[in-house]
């Protein structure tokens, strides 16, 4: 089996249905299916079940998939040893981004990076920071980015803390908040995000807002509060640019500092030593200090 047979056979086990995994590897159905085959006759065993739901992996299939991981991570590990005793930056750099940071601070990192690194590819997953953690800790990514207190033990390099500012159309001191029915509209988050706020709210105020609005992303809830819906607390890094006529109110303590969440970037020793991560790493040092 070559290296690709290998790919064909993670993504399958990855999404377990073959068209999804067809229009990922750019491959027509009936093409993948008999590359399938083939493959399953030179192992003489199923790897796949289908059924009408989609794929299920075979024990047997499953001891196959973890060596073609294996395999492809040794390779991909083999080439980034080479690129970095050539001391050349090229090659694919791998990030896993926390989506709020993905949506405003990295884009403007990877603009200039990718101007002066032209030769090396960039690959991007956005999640959580809890998915950002564990891709890291998979070593599927050289570098992650996260969002509030982490406990990372190797490289970790601050990079802001993003102060949270209250957003409404109508609301013009924090106080407001209680003397109000408009909605605090408020995002899905696997982070300490909201028990940061609740906090705040008991600590400065010894009580919550009334009324509560759920919804799923952060770009809904700033959304709705940008269009005079109900207000929503949100990382100041969501409004850069933004110039819509709002109140934007910093959720202030009692001795005056305002209330902020850590962004930080982090890696491992080994992966300082790949030119594309250590380029990346001065990229952003130059970011930083141009927009202190």
């Amino acid at each position: 089996m070559i290296v690709t047979e290998y790919e064909l056979l993670v993504c399958l086990a990855d999404e377990l249905n073959m068209r999804k995994s067809a229009e990922k590897l750019f491959l027509s159905q009936p093409a993948l299916s008999q590359r399938l085959q083939t493959i399953e006759n030179r192992w003489n065993t199923k790897i796949f079940i289908r059924t009408q739901k989609g794929l299920l992996l075979t024990p047997e299939g499953e001891a196959i998939v973890n060596h073609a991981a294996s395999v492809i991570a040794k390779e991909r590990e083999i080439q980034e040893n080479l690129e970095a005793m050539e001391g050349v930056v090229r090659g694919t750099l791998r990030i896993a981004c926390a989506s709020v940071v993905a949506q405003a601070f990295l884009p403007r990192v990877l603009k200039e990076f990718s101007k002066s690194y032209p030769n090396v590819k960039i690959s991007l997953q956005t999640g959580w920071s809890s998915e950002v953690h564990q891709l890291l800790a998979d070593g599927a990514v050289h570098l992650g980015i996260v969002r509030g207190q982490t406990n990372w033990k190797s490289v970790k390099k601050p990079l802001f803390t993003d102060k949270l500012i209250l957003v409404d159309r109508e609301i013009e001191q924090i106080d407001e908040v209680f003397q109000t029915e408009r909605p605090f509209i408020q995002f899905r988050s696997d982070s300490n995000y909201y028990q940061v706020i609740q906090d705040y709210w008991q600590r400065n105020f010894g009580k919550m807002p009334k009324q509560a609005m759920f919804v799923d992303q952060i770009e809904t809830s700033r959304q709705m509060a940008l269009n005079g819906i109900g207000f929503a607390i949100l990382p100041e890094v969501t409004l850069l640019g933004e110039n819509t006529n709002v109140h934007k109110i910093p959720l202030t303590e009692k001795d005056g500092s305002v209330l902020g969440r850590e962004t930080s970037l982090l890696t491992y020793e080994q992966s300082l030593a790949l030119p594309q991560v250590d380029a990346f790493m001065r990229i952003v040092d130059k970011y930083l200090e141009s927009h202190k």
